[in-house]
């Protein structure tokens, strides 16, 4: 590890933000722990800061510190041993039409038309939906490590769906997917089977999907991709997950 990387982790502050209310579990409260100053952060410390824990929202490099809640435990897929279920190869199968291109970050008129759709279609109510070209820019366009949109779209060029993702020195880390909400057949998870199949064809051992929460409805679909590890006592360990009841 170069010299400037470890100046940069050893010079780097965490402060924890006062309580907010939880997006994942009804009637809680969280905090999170953020590191700062954000302009040290580059992809060098930032390939660091994700294994231990740490996450990215534009700008905004975090990691979850709640009170008296430990239930967000980092996840990331092996996809080297990874082999996709019969649902998944289905999806798979159905989206393979649609073609991937991987750019830099930038804002583009259709990409926000769909991103707002998107949110207008899947959280309506939840926050998400309001400000959402500031959300749209600093959420996705904002990055100081290495980040890259990739745009899907069908045979006729219309846009199906965009995903943001960060390139790490051991894996691909899922930041965010959006699409189109009147297509059917599971383009969230042909997402990450593409995703998947990059960090293979790349060599990259690990697919970082953010947080797993054993009793959130909406991190179910984080058990169907294994083999698994979770990072418990600081340590990243096998896990076999199960899909909430």
């Amino acid at each position: 590890m170069s010299r400037p990387t470890e100046t940069a982790l050893q010079t780097l502050q965490l402060y924890t933000t006062a309580d907010y209310p939880c997006s994942y579990l009804p009637q809680r409260v969280a905090r999170s722990q953020v590191a700062a100053p954000a302009h040290l952060i580059t992809s060098d410390v930032y390939d660091r800061l994700i294994e231990h824990g740490f996450r990215r929202s534009g700008l905004y490099t975090y990691r979850p510190q709640c009170r008296d809640c430990q239930a967000c435990i980092p996840i990331r897929i092996d996809a080297r041993a990874f082999e996709p279920r019969r649902s998944q190869r289905r999806a798979w199968r159905r989206h393979q039409h649609l073609s991937a291109r991987m750019m830099p970050l930038h804002e583009r008129t259709d990409h926000y038309d769909l991103y707002c759709r998107y949110q207008q279609a899947r959280h309506a109510g939840a926050g998400m939906d309001e400000d959402m070209y500031q959300q749209y820019t600093q959420f996705l366009l904002a990055s100081a490590v290495t980040s890259r949109l990739v745009e899907f779209r069908d045979p006729e060029g219309f846009l199906q769906m965009v995903s943001l993702v960060d390139l790490l020195d051991n894996g691909l880390s899922a930041v965010y997917t959006f699409f189109d909400p009147q297509v059917p057949g599971s383009l969230g998870t042909y997402a990450i089977l593409w995703q998947m199949q990059q960090c293979q064809e790349m060599g990259l051992p690990w697919l970082y999907l953010g947080y797993w929460i054993a009793n959130s409805p909406k991190m179910a679909y984080k058990s169907h991709f294994q083999p698994a590890q979770l990072l418990r006592d600081g340590q990243w360990v096998q896990a076999h997950l199960a899909a909430p009841s």
